[in-house]
């Protein structure tokens, strides 16, 4: 990957955000998302029992494995949602199907201006019913046009 083009400030949209320092070209990849690997199992047990708070660290990679950027995280964890990203997240397999070696890297998907926000599409899904508290918990402060103000993807 090229040298960052990146900078972490407070962000209008929440908390903490991913600034471009320089212009960023589409299709361009910008990060590696990172943390600490884990099983699904171990994230369960590690936060199940906490509250909700509609914020999290965590990254879904396969069926196996979920990326924990509250441990080891880097800069990435601090880029937010938004319903009309200017990133994706674009998980990396491993050619040789090692699910554990999988990677997340979050890519522009259209031209990146100096001192914007970068932002992509969280894609949260939940199995358990939307309801007006959960999308309220998921809430989301995109400002953009299109908002469907919750993080929450609709159900298929």
């Amino acid at each position: 990957m090229p040298k960052k083009k990146i900078a972490a400030r407070l962000s209008p949209i929440h908390g903490n955000g991913v600034f471009a320092t320089e212009t960023i070209e589409k299709g361009e990849r910008i990060v590696r998302y990172k943390g600490k690997l884990r099983s699904h199992d171990e994230v369960d047990e590690e936060y199940g029992d906490l509250d909700e708070d509609g914020h999290t660290f965590l990254f879904t990679l396969n069926d196996d494995y979920v990326v924990d950027a509250n441990v080891d995280g880097n800069i990435a964890r601090w880029i937010n949602h938004s319903c009309k990203p200017n990133c994706e997240a674009v998980i990396e397999e491993n050619p040789k199907g090692k699910a554990h070696k999988d990677k997340v890297f979050i890519e522009a998907i259209r031209t990146i201006k100096p001192g914007e926000e970068l932002t992509y599409n969280y894609g949260i899904t939940l199995d358990e019913p939307h309801t007006a508290k959960l999308k309220k918990l998921w809430g989301c402060k995109c400002g953009a046009k299109n908002c469907t103000g919750t993080m929450l993807q609709p159900k298929r």
